[in-house]
């Protein structure tokens, strides 16, 4: 064998190992996605009977708190499908720690100590904030936007139609899906701008330059991932804005305790 051939197939081993690792990891995450999403199937109806209590609520809010909460499918799968679509959402959320705990494996031995260290706080956070933001839409926008389209109603007095609200229930979870998945998306603003503080690619006062341009593109985001309804946009863009400072002050927190450790290994080198 020759001496190329020794330099290829040494290169190539290490690559062969990561192979397999990566293909233990995806077994692992897909694996507990597939359990995850069986039992979230099995229990699909009880789910969808958690996500129409915002509903309820709304009703509450429009005075109309008597009237039974009724939601309609117009396909014989439309359903079924539904519950599919609950048991992938939810199959997922569940599964989210040991998905981002394969991850983090996968990447954990290319990483430095500090690294590591610094790796560990945002696989916490994430689904931290990202219940955060679910939390926020259960209890407060869902309701508040279903009141919205509530108070559209009319009864059917003084030679006028009467018009009530029916949804269907792919379209219902359509929206709470969205409004839960939107909220959860923005809530990882801080993360995001965090991690990229760390790696030097911004930095607080860049943030701090760059207000006003994330103001606007808060109201776009709001406009793209909500339903077309004002109460819901202006709902997405006051929290982004929001979360965009706290970005700011987190990226200060981080800048000065960088530069005390820099201060502080300057002095031991001097020492």
């Amino acid at each position: 064998m020759s001496r190329k051939d020794t330099e290829i197939e040494a290169s190539s081993a290490p690559l062969i190992e990561h192979l397999i690792e990566l293909r233990t990891r995806l077994m692992w995450s897909i694996g507990g996605f597939l359990l995850a999403f069986i039992f979230c199937f099995f229990f699909a109806k009880q789910i969808f009977n958690f996500l129409v209590v915002p509903y309820q609520t709304a009703t509450m809010w429009a005075g109309v708190h008597n009237k039974q909460v009724e939601l309609i499918y117009t396909a014989p799968q439309e359903f079924f499908f539904t519950q599919v679509k609950i048991a992938a959402f939810g199959g997922f959320f569940l599964a989210f720690p040991l998905i981002a705990t394969q991850i983090y494996k996968f990447v954990a031995p290319g990483l430095y100590r500090e690294e590591k260290g610094a790796f560990l706080p945002f696989l916490v956070a994430t689904p931290l904030l990202f219940l955060l933001g679910a939390a926020l839409v259960y209890y407060f926008f869902t309701p508040m936007v279903m009141w919205f389209f509530l108070s559209m109603e009319q009864t059917g007095t003084g030679g006028q139609a009467a018009i009530q609200l029916l949804p269907r229930v792919s379209e219902y979870l359509s929206l709470i899906m969205t409004l839960i998945f939107a909220f959860g998306l923005v809530f990882q603003l801080p993360v995001v701008a965090t991690l990229l503080v760390r790696a030097g690619i911004t930095s607080s006062v860049g943030l701090a330059e760059k207000r006003k341009y994330a103001i606007v593109l808060a109201f776009i985001a709001a406009a793209i991932l909500t339903p077309p309804d004002p109460l819901s946009q202006i709902g997405l863009a006051l929290p982004t804005i929001l979360l965009y400072e706290v970005s700011i002050i987190a990226a200060r927190m981080i800048e000065r305790k960088r530069a005390q450790r820099q201060r502080e290994s300057e002095a031991q080198a001097e020492s």
